[in-house]
């Protein structure tokens, strides 16, 4: 069983980029809300991660995991929460109505010895039927603190959204130890921005001399990185070595490219670079491959009826 049970939660048109990124992050796929792993993910990392359960017991029956709560549990003093998290499977029938849910944490709660708190607990546990069974353990909830980086004072109507870029940064780098990142086309710098709060070694790099200097801006407004972490310049000109390129292909009126261009910032990529996420609106799947990369997961990303962004791992 897993050592970590994750609730996911996203809107439809985002639901394949919340499963791409769990896929990188948590190695492993799901079709419900619920998602086991080995792999321990804090929840206010991705934007999609509702909360974490440390699994420490499961059982077949809810009553015994109940006992082995109340045999196994230690608060040392400290009050206490537990709550009930839904299964949207329908197989697993771990979907309740609220005064079912209630019930389900009475159930568990009295059996522990220690002072409930709702409000303000110091502990909180949660459990979940999963895999046919049910689980228990500390639940972490996720935190929305990324969601202030919204207010950053350089904007551009076809940026990425926070939210889809701080998504983008967990599948380029789902492990962060020793990986060196680039955005070599950053724009306002939007993708460094949730990079560098999640703590990622990432530079940037664009053409336009008014993006550069957007970027700064942004990153300097809420403490990131220096004036040399943005540097203006072709990517066709970059020398040193990455382990992964996060890469939103312009597009606007003013960044219509030719095929010749896409092949070269492609081979470019590839020769900086062993691992690439691609952002595109176009077709890039011939040009990628040319350029020596092999297309190893993707996802779409709607934005409401006006356009769908592929999102492309390529190693």
């Amino acid at each position: 069983m897993a050592d970590y049970l994750y609730a996911m939660a996203s809107t439809e048109e985002e639901r394949g980029l919340c499963l791409l990124e769990m896929r990188c992050l948590l190695g492993a796929d799901g079709r419900y809300n619920l998602i086991g792993s080995r792999e321990e993910v804090e929840p206010g990392r991705s934007p999609f991660i509702k909360n974490r359960i440390r699994v420490l017991l499961e059982s077949d029956e809810l009553a015994e995991l109940a006992e082995l709560a109340g045999a196994g549990v230690e608060l040392d003093g400290r009050t206490f929460k537990v709550s009930a998290i839904d299964n949207d499977d329908p197989e697993e029938q771990g979907r309740f109505d609220y005064t079912l849910k209630r019930e389900l944490e009475r159930e568990v709660g009295f059996r522990i010895r220690g002072r409930a708190e709702m409000r303000s607990p110091e502990l909180e546990f949660g459990f979940a039927r999963f895999g046919g069974r049910w689980l228990f353990g500390e639940l972490e909830r996720g935190n929305t603190d990324w969601m202030k980086h919204r207010d950053q004072p350089r904007q551009y109507s076809t940026a990425l959204s926070n939210r889809v870029a701080r998504s983008i940064v967990n599948i380029a780098v789902p492990r962060r130890a020793g990986v060196r990142a680039i955005d070599p086309c950053c724009g306002i710098g939007t993708v460094l921005l949730e990079a560098m709060s999640l703590g990622v070694d990432i530079v940037g790099r664009d053409v336009n001399p008014l993006a550069v200097l957007g970027a700064r801006e942004n990153l300097a407004y809420y403490g990131y990185g220096s004036p040399s972490s943005v540097t203006l310049g072709d990517m066709r000109e970059v020398e040193e070595r990455y382990d992964v390129a996060i890469i939103d292909m312009p597009y606007n009126l003013c960044s219509v490219l030719s095929d010749s261009e896409k092949t070269e910032m492609m081979r470019s990529a590839r020769r900086f670079a062993s691992r690439a996420v691609v952002v595109t609106i176009e077709e890039m799947d011939s040009f990628i491959r040319e350029a020596g990369f092999e297309i190893r997961d993707r996802c779409a990303v709607n934005k409401g009826n006006r356009f769908s962004r592929q999102v492309l791992v390529c190693e």
